[in-house]
This record gives C-alpha cells, structure tokens and sequence, in this order.
C-alpha cells in the first residue's frame, strides 16, 4: 500500500469528518479508499466500460395499480437470465418494496432496471451497480461428488469479480 498525503481546507476537512463519524468510519484512509472505489467504479459504468456488471434494483410500487404485478412478475421471467433473487415485503396495505439482484451485461441490467423504474405506478426506483469481470473456471467449491474426476472434466463455470 502506498501512502498519499492530501491538503483539504478546514470547512471541507470538518465536513469531510463529520461524514466519516456519521457512517461509523474508524479511520480517514478507508472512508477514502471506499469514496474513491465508489466514483471510480460509477465512472467506470457511465464511460460505459464495464461490460459486465452485478446489480441491486430496488423500488416501491402499488400493488393495485392495474396489472403492475403481473407485469412485473413476467418482466423477471423473461429476464430470468439476469435474475439472482428477488425479495419482496409488503409495506403497508398498497405499498410493496422489492429488491432484485441482477447479473449480466451491464446494458442488459440496466435496460432491465430502468423499463422496471418506468413501470406506471413504479415509485423510487434505484439502481445500484458494480462492474465486474467476468471470469470462466474449472475448478470445483469442494462440494462436488468423489466419483474421481479429472481436473479437466469438471464442468466449467462463471464467477463476476468486481473491479475494485
């Protein structure tokens, strides 16, 4: 790690503090670290640089809003590909929160999240993403069955790492 040295004026400093005494940070270095790795990582998404991406969709909706869950519902079917889990919580009578975890090609979960958002009767919405690269492996998560297999025979899979 290399160690950086940055002059701020006091009001920036004192505001900067306060930031990082709200949100339960011990230390200046990782509020840092986490502010740069979140600018850095929306930079990289808005430049359009990260092919791959993993996703936190949330948002509230009526739930009798005329056929809004039906249409909701049949979206995530038909993006079953992009789907990890979906949670949903009834808020109060009329109101639903769901949170839907994605994966896949950045503009593929982002094309997905905003038709979502734009749903009539769809209220705060929110995307959430991280680049990630996608990597193929052979490996196995020591779960699979002793029937000795060969290293070349395992079934290949993919892993998204974030970038940072």
């Amino acid at each position: 790690m290399e160690r950086v040295t940055i002059s701020l004026e006091e009001g920036l400093l004192a505001e900067f503090d306060g930031y990082m005494h709200r949100k339960g940070y011990e230390n200046r270095s990782e509020a840092i670290r986490d502010l740069l790795r979140e600018r850095l990582e929306a930079d990289r998404v808005d430049k359009g640089e990260a092919r791959h991406a993993v996703g936190c969709l949330s948002y509230v909706y009526n739930h009798y809003q005329r056929e809004l869950a039906r249409r909701l519902t049949r979206s995530q079917h038909d993006h079953h590909d992009l789907m990890l889990s979906t949670l949903h919580v009834h808020l109060d009578h009329e109101n639903c929160l769901e949170v839907v975890l994605l994966q896949g090609e950045t503009a593929a979960v982002r094309q997905f999240s905003e038709a979502t958002i734009a749903e009539t009767g769809v209220r705060h919405g929110y995307l959430h993403l991280v680049a990630a690269d996608l990597e193929r492996s052979h490996h196995d998560h020591g779960h699979a069955v002793e029937d000795h297999r060969h290293d070349d025979d395992r079934e290949p899979h993919v892993h998204l790492k974030p970038k940072t």
